[in-house]
């Protein structure tokens, strides 16, 4: 009897330390790889801006009167000499020796610079005491618009758009003067002659009326 009482109290014991034993984490073992495994949340993508469309920008359309490269001749007057200064402006903004001097009881009268060989070869036409014209007889300038001695009158009315005004020269027979006002640019003309084979032979620029002067000074 003794020894029965032993073992069921022994029994209890063990029951009871089994009963009391702390469970084991397996469950939490388990989920713990799942949860490793599972993806990091990524940040949203940031969508990068859109270019901005620009114009290009229009290039600035070259000016249609341009005046030829090799010249000095415009309507205003030929390099810092302009139409309408008094003889003293003219010779100071030329810079440089100009032959001739007006005759006893004239106005009119042209100085050239030293190096021209024929007086119609180039001039400055003055009078009254003024800068009002001058004239080119040689196809080593050209004239405001790029016209030059030499050149045809097709290819002269072409260069300037058919805009030259034709009329008969007063001396030369079958010959012709052709002449295009500076349009608000400056109040003068330019004036081509040309001879009975339709060449040009010369041209000037001035103001009105001595640029209508056909015998110039004369």
């Amino acid at each position: 009897m003794r020894r029965s009482s032993a073992l069921l109290l022994l029994a209890l014991a063990t029951t009871s330390l089994v009963a009391c034993k702390p469970a084991t984490p397996a469950a939490d073992a388990a989920a713990a790889p799942e949860a490793a495994d599972s993806p990091a949340p990524t940040a949203p993508a940031v969508a990068k801006p859109a270019p901005v469309a620009t114009d290009p920008v229009a290039s600035e359309p070259a000016p249609a009167d341009t005046p030829a490269a090799d010249t000095q001749a415009s309507f205003s007057g030929y390099g810092d000499m302009k139409l309408g200064s008094t003889v003293e402006e003219a010779k100071a903004a030329w810079a440089g020796e100009l032959n001739g001097k007006p005759m006893e009881g004239t106005t009119c009268y042209y100085l050239s610079p030293k190096w021209v060989k024929k007086p119609s070869d180039f001039g400055f036409m003055m009078e009254e005491g003024k800068f009002v014209r001058y004239d080119v007889g040689t196809d080593k300038e050209a004239a405001p618009g790029g016209g030059k001695v030499g050149m045809t009158v097709e290819a002269l009315q072409k260069l300037y758009n058919n805009a030259l005004e034709s009329s008969p020269h007063k001396y030369v027979q079958g010959g012709s003067n052709l002449s295009i006002a500076a349009s608000g640019v400056a109040p003068s003309k330019l004036v081509f002659e040309t001879d009975a084979a339709g060449k040009v032979t010369a041209w000037r620029v001035g103001l009105t009326p001595q640029v209508d002067y056909v015998e110039g000074c004369s």
